[in-house]
């Protein structure tokens, strides 16, 4: 009776499960992936409160709306992380924008880089502008003050010359050929000016020469020297020679043997003065050449009377 009482028929096993209200489908789920939470933040969200983990008919019949919605949202987490496809197109989303990202920084960089290299070239064309007008202007005030110079021109007077004796002898040449023998000692005083406002020169000459037409007969060198601004000063200069060979080129001379008082010899006495003027070093300099002929006679009743030259017939200045 007791095993009777416990079998059941196949209607009532069938009755019962009609009798049985069904269960409530299961709600889809949503998945959303935070990136600002890590890997092992997601798991211990999704494995510690899991909806799984808790038996079915509590989760979907027995918690509150909010616990309902929170175990939701760690479901969503926890479904995203047995998901590989979803977190991959997370991770993926997440490289793009970091690719963005660092494409906007390279950008920045190179614009930074173009305009260093802007503001480098537009250094070196204000360099060069700069030195470029600074040649011109030197150029210009270096001219102008060549220019300027030009007007100062060093005033020379020879001022007179002296003839302190005069002696004709026979004798012979260098090479044995006999002749009359001239020696000859004579001073020249030059006046020197230099009327420059801003600038010194520096006075050089050519050899002082004495000559009979083309035979020279005596000579002399000038020592060279430096002339202030502003200022003057006397030169003087011995031309002298000493035992000149004739060859009678001077008639009145071969005559003069023993008489040399009633002689006159016309000379012609000729130099070249050269004056440089360093206005701005050696970069402006101006020169001057002064070219002088006068024409002097040798009066043997004269001998040590200085000849005065300052007469305007007496030398010509070129």
């Amino acid at each position: 009776m007791g095993v009777a009482m416990h079998v059941k028929s196949d209607s009532e096993v069938t009755s019962i499960e009609a009798s049985t209200p069904p269960r409530s489908p299961r709600r889809p789920l949503y998945y959303v992936q935070s990136p600002s939470l890590s890997q092992h933040d997601l798991e211990k969200m999704s494995y510690g409160s899991s909806p799984f983990g808790t038996p079915t008919h509590h989760f979907h019949y027995h918690c509150s709306p909010i616990h309902h919605s929170r175990e939701s949202s760690t479901s969503r987490f926890s479904a995203s992380l047995k998901n590989p496809r979803n977190s991959g197109s997370g991770w993926r989303r997440m490289q793009r924008k970091y690719d963005e990202v660092g494409s906007e920084v390279e950008e920045d960089g190179e614009s930074e880089g173009d305009d260093e290299g802007k503001d480098s070239g537009q250094v070196r064309f204000y360099v060069a502008c700069f030195l470029f007008s600074f040649l011109v202007l030197f150029t210009i005030f270096s001219l102008i003050l060549w220019a300027a110079s030009l007007a100062y021109k060093p005033r020379i007077i020879v001022m007179n010359i002296s003839f302190e004796n005069f002696n004709v002898q026979a004798g012979m040449d260098g090479t044995g050929v006999p002749t009359d023998m001239l020696t000859l000692n004579s001073t020249v005083r030059i006046f020197y000016k230099n009327p420059g406002t801003y600038f010194g020169v520096h006075v050089t000459s050519t050899p002082l020469e004495l000559h009979y037409f083309d035979l020279k007969v005596a000579s002399g060198h000038m020592k060279k020297f430096y002339q202030p601004r502003r200022t003057w000063s006397k030169v003087m200069v011995v031309v002298q020679g000493h035992q000149v060979p004739l060859y009678g080129g001077i008639p009145v001379l071969s005559d003069a043997e023993g008489h040399v008082q009633s002689v006159s010899v016309p000379l012609n006495l000729t130099f070249v003065m050269r004056s440089r003027a360093y206005i701005l070093g050696r970069l402006v300099k101006t020169k001057f050449y002064k070219s002088i002929l006068c024409e002097v006679a040798l009066r043997g009743n004269h001998l040590g009377k200085p000849l005065n030259l300052t007469k305007s017939e007496s030398c010509v200045y070129r």
